[in-house]
């Protein structure tokens, strides 16, 4: 494919198909480690988070894969080594990609990881994908063009459906998408100014890895609030994802959320928002949990 220099809307369409077909590989190499007898092996990084052969695996094909697509673009992945990372401020237009997103639930077997891929172009995520290798389903956002969730057929080809947020209904229930594993003071807070706004149609679905944005991407969730450390990688595919589907994900100062722009890779505490008309949010975003 021919070398792609300015992110327009023609070049990112035509990036979706390689795209997908990329995802399916590095999600069968994925797959391959989930159903092997040594799938719970691991080492642990240095921040004790930990590392397996599938994270690895999946890593080296989508950085292969993505040079072929665009010999141009560097590629930021969480299992980039230092060096690497060292020196991505220099640049203004690369793949933003965690291969395994949810390795603690790959290795507890609860199934909910996903491979995320963005790109980002001038510190926004401009296209995102968020794969599911289990269930070989891609959600696919470019911010102001298109929304699609595609289910692999078996066959070589791909269903494609459209993907929309849901509008909050004032009258009815408020669902909180929750990670599995972060709480803290600050959500526990946060959820419960929601009940004081909200009353007691408050329901929380829990899950992990950024299955919350495609689960918000295609009307299945309200808000999704994050007060714990994660990184940029963990984030800028959801973010062109929820965009899309005519949703936000906003820092605390309610402004989305920007890319590689300071010298730590860690995503601020950001409020994953489905209906950005609702006024409830503007409230949200005036209150300080501490």
């Amino acid at each position: 494919m021919r070398m792609v220099r300015e992110a327009n809307v023609r070049d990112l369409k035509e990036w979706v198909q390689p795209l997908l077909a990329l995802c399916r590989v590095a999600g069968e190499a994925i797959c391959e480690h989930y159903y092997h007898p040594d799938a719970g092996d691991y080492k642990a990084k240095h921040d004790d988070s930990p590392l397996t052969r599938a994270d690895l695996a999946a890593h080296h094909t989508l950085v292969s894969g993505l040079a072929s697509l665009d010999a141009s673009l560097a590629v930021l992945s969480e299992e980039s080594t230092p060096a690497e990372i060292l020196q991505r401020r220099d640049w203004r237009r690369f793949w933003l990609i965690d291969p395994l997103d949810g390795t603690r639930e790959f290795l507890e077997r609860t199934g909910e990881f996903t491979i995320n891929i963005a790109l980002i172009d001038d510190h926004k995520p401009v296209l995102g994908i968020l794969y599911l290798p289990l269930e070989r389903i891609a959600y696919v956002g470019i911010p102001g063009v298109q929304a699609l969730r595609y289910v692999d057929a078996g066959d070589g080809s791909w269903l494609v459906s459209d993907l929309a947020t849901r509008a909050l209904d004032t009258t009815g229930k408020l669902t909180v998408l929750a990670s599995r594993r972060h709480r803290g003071p600050r959500f526990k807070a946060c959820l419960a100014w929601l009940e004081e706004e909200w009353g007691s149609r408050i329901s929380r679905s829990n899950m992990g890895s950024a299955l919350k944005f495609s689960r918000m991407a295609e009307g299945h969730g309200d808000l999704y609030p994050r007060f714990s450390p994660c990184c940029e990688w963990d984030t800028a595919a959801g973010q062109a994802v929820l965009e899309a589907a005519g949703g936000q994900l906003l820092g605390l100062d309610g402004k989305p959320l920007r890319y590689n722009l300071s010298d730590s890779l860690l995503s601020p505490p950001f409020y994953a928002i489905a209906d950005g008309k609702q006024a409830l949010w503007s409230r949200l975003l005036e209150v300080n949990f501490t």
